[in-house]
């Protein structure tokens, strides 16, 4: 199916490894490609409000300027650095698990969760305790103030206080409780299958300006319906 794309609408975004194999061979490796990511950001008007850079994979949480914004920081990115890896690697061929997956989020409801989702990504895999621990996210930046120029505060985000201190203590708070289980399930799945991550009436009306936004319901769809 194509790709969302809604004005002013995040998206989250992952691209694995072929064959689920590694991206990055070490810091080096992690450091231009993320040199890579803020080229082509800037570049394309691509806000970037969390990220992790894991072993075999990349999330990332935008909201695109335009229609033509994500595929174009995307493409740029898997460009230079692919051609980069293979000549660092002695290797050939695509470095990528086909396309990348793009989910809509509902930022009203679902944001701050995606972002917490996305950054504990290296706790969920045993890397870390905490994901303070982990150089390779958002995580600092977004709940401890270090300086990291990928990143552009989301409005969800900024209204979690008044000031950079507030906000980021509120955002730590977060943390201290883990994502249920109901919700870690409908992250999982919007991702695996590029369906818009929200409320049913979220759904339905992504589903009104772009594409269907869920799998169809089992059964023989009603007559006259079209998606």
């Amino acid at each position: 199916m194509p790709r969302f794309f809604v004005p002013g609408f995040p998206l989250h975004v992952i691209q694995r490894g072929n064959d689920r194999t590694p991206i990055f061979g070490g810091p080096d490796d992690l450091s231009f490609f993320r040199a890579c990511v803020e080229e082509a950001t800037s570049k394309h008007g691509v806000a970037l409000h969390a990220y992790v850079f894991m072993t075999n994979h990349i999330h990332l949480l935008v909201t695109p300027g335009t229609a033509g914004s994500l595929p174009k920081t995307m493409q740029g990115i898997g460009r230079v650095y692919v051609q980069y890896f293979n000549s660092r690697n002695h290797r050939t061929g695509t470095l990528w698990e086909g396309r990348y997956k793009a989910t809509i989020v509902d930022d009203e409801r679902y944001l701050l969760t995606c972002m917490r989702y996305i950054e504990l990504n290296p706790v969920r895999a045993g890397m870390v305790a905490c994901p303070a621990e982990y150089r390779w996210s958002s995580h600092r930046a977004n709940a401890w103030a270090s300086v990291d120029s990928l990143i552009r505060p989301h409005p969800v985000y900024c209204q979690l206080g008044e000031s950079v201190e507030t906000r980021q203590a509120a955002y730590r708070q977060l943390f201290r409780s883990p994502i249920a289980k109901d919700e870690m399930d409908i992250i999982r799945d919007a991702t695996q299958n590029a369906w818009a991550l929200g409320s049913a009436a979220f759904r339905e009306k992504i589903a009104g300006l772009s594409r269907r936004g869920e799998r169809l319901p089992l059964g023989r769809p009603p007559k006259g319906r079209r998606n």
